[in-house]
Parts: C-alpha cells; sequence; structure tokens
C-alpha cells in the first residue's frame, strides 16, 4: 500500500470567527490521533491541553503539544477532536477516521465515505 493523502479543511472548533484551512493529509490507520505541524496550531489559534506522549516510528518516545477543539471535515463528513502538535505535515489517524466513518478503499487506495453507510457517519454503540 502507497501513501495516501486527504483533502481536509481545518477550524477552531470553539471560535468560528478565525478562517478555516484546507490542508492535505497524510492518511494513517497505524497512527491513532490527528496531528497537525506548529503553524497550523497558530493559524487555527488552538487552545492547549494537557501534553501527550507519543511513540515514534523509530521508538523514540517524546512529550508533544496537545491542542483543541479542531473541526476536520472532508466529503460531507466532520468531526470535533484534539490534535498532537509535531512534524511538518497533516496526519489522520484512525480516531477521527472512524468519527467520521471514513474508509481507505482498497483498489482505489484513496479516503472514501463507508460504502455501507454513504449517507451519514455510522457508529456502533451496543
Amino acid at each position: 500500500m502507497g501513501i495516501i493523502y486527504a483533502d481536509l479543511r481545518l477550524s477552531n472548533f470553539s471560535d468560528a470567527k478565525i478562517d478555516e484551512m484546507n490542508v492535505q493529509a497524510v492518511v494513517d490507520t497505524g497512527a491513532i490521533d490527528l496531528v497537525i505541524p506548529e503553524h497550523v496550531a497558530i493559524q487555527l489559534k488552538l487552545r492547549e491541553l494537557k501534553p501527550r506522549e507519543v511513540i515514534l516510528a523509530s521508538g523514540e518516545r517524546k512529550i508533544v503539544k496537545y491542542v483543541g477543539p479542531i473541526k476536520v471535515e472532508t466529503m460531507g463528513r466532520d468531526c470535533v477532536t484534539a490534535a498532537a502538535v509535531m512534524g511538518d505535515q497533516v496526519l489522520l489517524g484512525a480516531i477521527p477516521m472512524e468519527s467520521m466513518d471514513m474508509i481507505i478503499h482498497p483498489r482505489s487506495q484513496k479516503l472514501v465515505p463507508n460504502p455501507e453507510s454513504p449517507n451519514i457517519p455510522l457508529f456502533l454503540a451496543k
């Protein structure tokens, strides 16, 4: 599987007066949360929450800023989450993907709405 990208619209959920921004994100089902670069957190004026510890692909542990609330939108679906602040690229992890009920289509290698729930995001509450 190659690198998958998705176009996202990010905004500060607690302050609608702040301009939204369009970004291209790496889609990573092996990552848990949303990750944004420092300049995105600054531009959206996101509130700093308690820091998080992350384990990088190299095995290194690192303490990072955690900010929010951030609204993520793509293909008519949205969610509100928080984001780890690090790196130079937006990364869409599993939790916001699940919240929006998005999947990676295996053949096209694209992020798409779940075909089992094409009109509205679905989640289980059993």
